[in-house]
């Protein structure tokens, strides 16, 4: 069982969420982890408090996040139920809806990894600095965070396709063997390839995968302000030292933000050649609901439904009445580009207002469920909106054999048994013995079947991801295909920790050793590329004037900045950090 800080908001989180939820585990940070965290923290807020929106800063201190320790998600938990949301930690990439349902409960999701020192400035991973450092501060500020809240709200019920959950198993491998300590550049390599791959190969893209790409180009990449001179608030610009600075650059186009942003693609692996900008946080919201007017979610209707069987994932059709069909959809009869029957396959529920209805769990609908939609035919008043005079004069009534056909030219013969109501006093469910269901040579149900439930409804209101009730289908049963790989660390990497706890606990006082010579010494012996660790030398050597050191330290940073001139400007950056 997972521990986490009590918090009311936590406390609201439903069963099938909790799954992907796993311990902070504060103790496996080596000091090389709290060193990059200070390195990109120490960089960042020095940067940002230039380039960022104010909220920043000033959500820095209202989520309790420290610029010298990782965050401790306990702590987190204390600050954030303050403004309302909360934090628990997951493993790298979770499902996007999920990740989307989080939000929409006031749940930030960390990545509690964090970063190798050789992607100090940016990684395709999530990992506690993009999560805590980039997401956590903006949402102190209340206009955006109920903008991220209603994201998740409506991002949750976004339709998938097959080929994007594929995607979401390449991407989260690449990102695990981007991160994975000792892992070959080849297979690197072939992990981006086939990344690029599935991308180019999307054909039409699903509800997921643009409201996605709304998600890239705003809580991730967005910026905010005039066009000519934006602040940046997106959380992976905020995170990363490297794109932060790229992105203020005229190199990088900004584009004013509008629905076409859901269309336009992102690459994780490398810097955005574009961004978008909000003039305001108002604007966010205006856009999202401007492509919620387009989803499934508020259409319904053929394409809604066909959205679902072309996602071979669970979903819900609602029709008119209120009646909502929760499986996986795998048929549809159209007529006149409308739904005149829906067929599901293995394990159905129906339900009304998100709650399971009595006897119509996915037990009695083991083997799927099919319904007519419409009207019937030469018969100007829908079922839903006959009163009870009206039913019994069509002899829909308990008791009575009655043959229906719905316009489109779907049959159903049987003995009325019985009928539900919603709340409103209309007809949603009728139950038939003996019955026959039929469109024109393609028998749907027949008698020996067993009780025809029919659904009633003029029409698909509503089509989305998920089912009506989540009580209704075991939804705590999701395992990746991958996990992140935590490789034994070798002797050379455990010496190397020792000498950065050294000074670690040095500079937090735990000690009053002393060595910096020595732990020079042994750098340029044992560990010759590493330069983090001389940085924080060179930075304790300044604060207690010890010229001595300093220089030394320096020497040894100039000489690194010659032999490996991809960490130049690292070293330089925090050279400059430490002698403003």
């Amino acid at each position: 069982m997972v521990e986490f800080e009590n918090n009311e908001v936590l406390n609201r989180l439903p069963k099938h969420l909790l799954q992907y939820i796993k311990d902070q585990d504060y103790n496996a940070y080596s000091p090389i982890d709290q060193a990059v965290w200070r390195y990109v923290m120490r960089k960042n807020v020095e940067y940002l408090s230039r380039v960022a929106h104010h909220s920043y800063l000033e959500g820095l201190e209202k989520t309790g996040i420290d610029i010298d320790n990782i965050p401790n998600m306990y702590g987190m938990n204390r600050i954030l139920k303050e403004i309302g949301w909360a934090a628990v930690a997951v493993d790298g990439f979770i499902p996007p809806n999920a990740f989307m349902e989080f939000q929409a409960y006031n749940v930030l999701v960390i990545a509690s990894d964090i970063r190798q020192v050789k992607n100090i400035a940016y990684t395709p991973a999530p990992d506690i600095i993009h999560e805590a450092a980039g997401h956590a501060p903006i949402i102190a500020n209340p206009e955006y965070a109920e903008y991220l809240r209603r994201f998740g709200e409506i991002g949750s019920k976004a339709i998938s396709s097959a080929k994007d959950y594929e995607l979401y198993e390449a991407v989260r491998y690449l990102s695990i063997i981007k991160e994975a300590r000792g892992a070959e550049e080849e297979a690197i390599q072939k992990a981006a390839q086939k990344v690029a791959a599935l991308q180019q190969n999307m054909e039409t893209p699903s509800e997921m995968a643009l409201i996605r790409n709304l998600h890239w180009w705003t809580v991730e990449y967005g910026l905010i302000g005039p066009l000519d001179n934006p602040k940046i608030y997106g959380a992976g610009l905020l995170s990363s030292i490297g794109e932060s600075k790229w992105c203020m650059t005229d190199q990088v186009k900004k584009i004013p933000y509008t629905l076409e942003a859901a269309y336009q693609d992102f690459d994780i692996t490398r810097p955005q050649p574009q961004l978008f900008v909000t003039p305001d946080f108002a604007h966010l919201s205006s856009v999202l609901e401007e492509f919620a007017h387009t989803m499934a979610l508020r259409t319904g209707g053929l394409s809604g439904v066909e959205k679902l069987i072309h996602s071979k994932a669970l979903g819900t059709i609602e029709l008119s009445t209120g009646l909502q069909i929760s499986g996986i959809f795998t048929h549809v009869i159209a007529y006149n580009s409308k739904p005149i029957y829906l067929q599901t396959t293995g394990g159905t529920a129906l339900s009304y207002r998100e709650k399971e209805l009595v006897g119509h769990g996915t037990h009695y609908h083991a083997e799927g469920f099919g319904s007519p939609v419409g009207k019937l035919k030469g018969i100007n008043l829908a079922i839903e909106d006959m009163s009870p005079k009206d039913l019994q004069a069509y002899d829909i009534y308990e008791g009575k054999r009655v043959n229906l056909e719905f316009e489109g030219g779907v049959k159903v013969s049987g003995d009325i048994i019985t009928g539900k109501r919603n709340l409103q006093g209309k007809i949603i469910l009728i139950s038939f013995d003996n019955c026959k269901v039929q469109y024109q040579d393609q028998i749907l149900f027949q008698p020996d079947w067993g009780i025809y439930d029919m659904a009633v409804g003029k029409e698909v209101v509503s089509a989305y991801t998920g089912p009506a009730d989540f009580e209704s289908f075991d939804m705590i049963s999701h395992v990746s295909s991958t996990q992140t790989i935590h490789s034994a660390k070798s002797p050379q990497q455990l010496s190397l920790e020792k000498l950065y706890q050294k000074l670690r606990d040095y500079r937090t006082g735990k000690t009053s050793k002393y060595e910096p010579d020595s732990m020079l010494y042994t750098l340029k012996e044992n560990h010759p590329e590493d330069w983090l660790l001389v940085l924080e030398i060179l930075e304790l050597a300044y604060n207690k004037q010890d010229k001595s050191t300093f220089e030394k330290a320096k020497k040894s940073l100039n000489s690194l900045s010659k032999s490996k001139p991809d960490v130049a400007h690292f070293i330089k950056d925090g050279i400059d950090l430490i002698t403003p």
